[in-house]
C-alpha cells in the first residue's frame, strides 16, 4: 500500500487480505503489511514508551493488532513508511464508539538510513541462523518483550535472559512455559506467546470502479422518484412529524449499513480498505466525526483519512465471547497529512472507532 505526496479528492481504494507467509516474509528488513504476531518495528530508535502503550482504559499492555506499509512516492523522509494499530485484549474496554482501547503509531524513515540497506530486499530466504524471535533490535540495542514485543527492560531476575514490558507480562510467561524454563539450557525459545493475535500476511489488490456509474444512476433515480411524489399538506406534515423523527435515525442508519454491505459483497474477505486522503466506509449513519472531531497533527498539519479495519478481521482473531468482547463495526485511522517526522519518534496518530447500532446486529 503506498500514498501520494500529493492527496486528490478521488482517492482509488486498496483492499487487505489475509493470507498465510513464511515467517521470514513478516520480519522488519521485508517491509511487510501484516496481522497479529509481534510488531515488525520500522525504526529501531523512538519506539512508544510502556506506558504509550498501556490502554487508556485498564492500563494494561495493549495486543499489537496489525501494521501497514505505506511510504509516500515523491517524499524522500517517508520512502518507508508503517503505520502501528494496536487495541486492548480486555473486552470489557470496548464499550459503543469509544476507542480509548486502540492506539495508532506512524514511523517512516529515508531511503539512506542505518537499519536497512539502500536497495529493496532480496526475494529469496535469509540464511537459516537468521534470528526471526527478535528480543533485542540489531542496531539500537532496544530489548524487546518476550510476551508482546515491545520495548521492555524487565529482565527475568533469576535468568536474565528474557526480558518484559513490565510486571503483567512477566507473571503471563511465568505462568505459561517460562516457570518450567527458567535457568534450564534446554529451554525453548520459540514458544509462540499466548498474548498474540494468529499472524497472517496482508496482500493487497485495488478495488474496482464498476459502482460508481451504478450509483450516480441509483442516485438520479432517487431524485426522480421524490420529485415525482405530491407535496403533503402542512397539517398533515406538522401531524406526522413525531413519526418522522423517530424514523429517520432508524431509516438513514440502515441505508447505511446497506451500502456498506452492498460495497463489500463482492469482496466479502476485505479486512482492510486502503485509502489516502479519501473517504471511509462508514457502517453507520450513527458517531460518523466531523472535521473538528479529527485532531490536528502536533506538527500543526490536518489529519486526513488513511485506512480503516473492516469487521470481518475480527472473524480471524479468535476473541468471540457469550458476553463482552473486542468488537468493532470499523476503525477508521487519520494521519498527518505532512507525514511529518515529529522528531525522528514514533508519532502517536488517531483512530475513530464506529460501532454498529443495537438494531444493526439483527441485519447482519
Amino acid at each position: 500500500m503506498s500514498g501520494d505526496g500529493n492527496v486528490s479528492a478521488e482517492a482509488a481504494v486498496v483492499m487487505g487480505f489475509l493470507e498465510e507467509a513464511e515467517p521470514w516474509r513478516l520480519q522488519a528488513p521485508q517491509f511487510p503489511s501484516k496481522v497479529g504476531g509481534k510488531p515488525a518495528w520500522l525504526s529501531q530508535r523512538g519506539l512508544p514508551s510502556v506506558p504509550g502503550l498501556e490502554c487508556e482504559i485498564c492500563r494494561l499492555p495493549m495486543a499489537f493488532l496489525l501494521q501497514v506499509y505505506a511510504p509516500i512516492s515523491g517524499q524522500d523522509r517517508s520512502f518507508h513508511r508503517t503505520l502501528f494499530l494496536l487495541c486492548c485484549k480486555t473486552p470489557e474496554c470496548y464499550t459503543p464508539n469509544d476507542s480509548c482501547c486502540i492506539k495508532v503509531f506512524r514511523s517512516q524513515l529515508p531511503r539512506r538510513n542505518e537499519f536497512y540497506p539502500y536497495d529493496p530486499p532480496p526475494e529469496d530466504e535469509p540464511p537459516s541462523d537468521s534470528d526471526l524471535e527478535q528480543s533485542v533490535l540489531p542496531v539500537s540495542g532496544i530489548k524487546l518483550c518476550w510476551v508482546c514485543g515491545c520495548p521492555g527492560n524487565k529482565a527475568c531476575s533469576r535468568c536474565h535472559s528474557v526480558t518484559y514490558c513490565g510486571k503483567h507480562h512477566q507473571t503471563l510467561h511465568w505462568k505459561h512455559t517460562h516457570k518450567k524454563e527458567c535457568c534450564k539450557q534446554e529451554a525453548s525459545i520459540v514458544t509462540i506467546s499466548p498474548f498474540l493475535f494468529p499472524e497472517s500476511e496482508l496482500v493487497t489488490e485495488p478495488e474496482e470502479e464498476e459502482t460508481k456509474k451504478k450509483e450516480m444512476e441509483d442516485k438520479g433515480e432517487e431524485e426522480t422518484a421524490q420529485a415525482g411524489v405530491d407535496c403533503p399538506s402542512l397539517a398533515d406534515t406538522l401531524a406526522e412529524t413525531d413519526l418522522e423523527e423517530m424514523a429517520m435515525h432508524e431509516t438513514e442508519d440502515n441505508k447505511v449499513f446497506q451500502r456498506f454491505k452492498k460495497k463489500i459483497a463482492p469482496e466479502p474477505h476485505q479486512v482492510v480498505r486502503y485509502s489516502r486522503g479519501g473517504s471511509p466506509l462508514w457502517v453507520s449513519s450513527q458517531h460518523i466525526p466531523s472535521d473538528k472531531d479529527i485532531p490536528s497533527c502536533t506538527c500543526g498539519a490536518k489529519r486526513i483519512f488513511e485506512f480503516q479495519v473492516m469487521p470481518q478481521l475480527l472473524n480471524s482473531l479468535c476473541v468471540d465471547s457469550t458476553g463482552a468482547s473486542i468488537d468493532w463495526g470499523t476503525l477508521a485511522v487519520y494521519t498527518c497529512s505532512a507525514s511529518c517526522n515529529y522528531d525522528n519518534h514514533y508519532c502517536p496518530e488517531f483512530v475513530w472507532k464506529q460501532d454498529v447500532s443495537a438494531d444493526q446486529h439483527t441485519l447482519r
